[in-house]
């Protein structure tokens, strides 16, 4: 079975950018809205550049030139990008200056960098990249149809002009006023639910290991609706010693994670990760991210597993209303852990595993 193999990923979420700080100290969250933690533009951009360049532009930009800086790779045969708004920032700027200001006098720059397929492009352009170049955009399984693309690509040896490095991205913002919308429609925002947060992943993907390989990508697999229906060949592959759930404190969408683990992977325990990086459209690459660490250091910060009856006030199962530590938040569990299974599903139809392993 080929495998293929992360040998860089780096973040910018709501912890602390571009390290791996929130394994041992994890930034926690009461709010039910938070805005990713920005690096200081001016060590990675000229002023020209950070001018130019809005918020999710420079944090794909700048975790890109870090995944590929440490994987070794100036120039990867695929950029794939998943996003689930797109430069939403950019569009509502230009959007209200329409609206405020006409058809006249209005900055081009906010319209050109509006649409999705600018972040990939921009990248591409940085790295003077002519290669594969495409984005998906599919609201909750956008990063894992760029994901599966790539895995694809690179396992697929008879495919003609076979891709062995793919840069693979996640990325997007949440505006207030587009988390005021999600909120009225009830996407986001409920009482018990984790707060909303933003996403900004790149990893590196390629058909042979290194020496800074985190882990191996076994298989990547879609279902749509009846997860029964294709998961025998990943439940016979998979014997995972965790399931890695996007569970948000919502049940609705908890409840579905819950039944069918318990069918499909009876006893094997839960891990979650949108407690502490919170909910967006493609915040499952930050699972990703965060089951590829662990596999790395192998163990497991104690913040991450996933109590199904502590799980209903997701918010503060973490962090109290006074912001309080609590007790062995931040404990480790060190045995074993040579699989995880990262299982996400987007309004209980389109299902997604990806199998990560040692």
């Amino acid at each position: 079975m080929s495998k293929v193999y992360i040998n860089s990923i780096k973040q910018i979420s709501t912890q602390q950018p571009l390290v791996d700080d929130w394994f041992e100290q994890p930034v926690f969250y009461s709010e039910p809205y938070v805005r990713a933690l920005e690096p200081d533009y001016k060590q990675f951009f000229t002023p020209n550049e950070a001018r130019r360049l809005g918020k999710i532009l420079k944090r794909a930009l700048l975790v890109s030139r870090r995944a590929m800086s440490e994987s070794g790779v100036a120039s990867p045969d695929a950029i794939i990008t998943g996003t689930g708004l797109g430069c939403i920032e950019n569009t509502e700027i230009f959007l209200n200056k329409l609206v405020r200001e006409g058809e006249e006098m209005l900055n081009p720059t906010h319209f050109m960098q509006s649409t999705h397929n600018t972040i990939s492009s921009l990248i591409a352009i940085d790295a003077k990249n002519y290669g594969y170049n495409i984005t998906y955009a599919h609201k909750g399984i956008s990063f894992e149809c760029a994901l599966q693309d790539a895995f694809m690509q690179i396992t697929h040896k008879k495919v003609k002009n076979r891709v062995s490095t793919a840069l693979v991205g996640a990325h997007d913002e949440m505006t207030p006023d587009y988390f005021t919308l999600l909120k009225k429609s009830g996407y986001l925002g409920k009482p018990h639910q984790v707060f909303a947060g933003e996403t900004a992943v790149a990893m590196m993907l390629s058909a042979e290991k290194s020496e800074a390989t985190l882990c191996a990508i076994e298989a990547v697999e879609k279902v749509y609706c009846d997860v029964r229906c294709a998961t025998s060949d990943m439940r016979q592959i998979a014997n995972p010693d965790y399931i890695l759930i996007g569970a948000n404190g919502d049940p609705e969408n908890d409840n579905v994670y819950f039944e069918n683990c318990a069918k499909l992977f009876p006893g094997v325990p839960l891990l979650q990760y949108k407690n502490v990086f919170g909910e967006s459209y493609t915040a499952p690459a930050l699972g990703v991210y965060a089951a590829a660490v662990c596999l790395q250091r192998g163990e497991i910060p104690g913040f991450l597993m996933c109590d199904k009856e502590a799980i209903c006030d997701m918010r503060y199962a973490i962090c109290d209303r006074q912001g309080e530590t609590q007790k062995n938040r931040t404990s480790h569990i060190a045995h074993r852990t040579s699989k995880i299974l990262c299982y996400n599903h987007f309004e209980g139809k389109n299902h997604t595993f990806i199998l990560l392993s040692k």
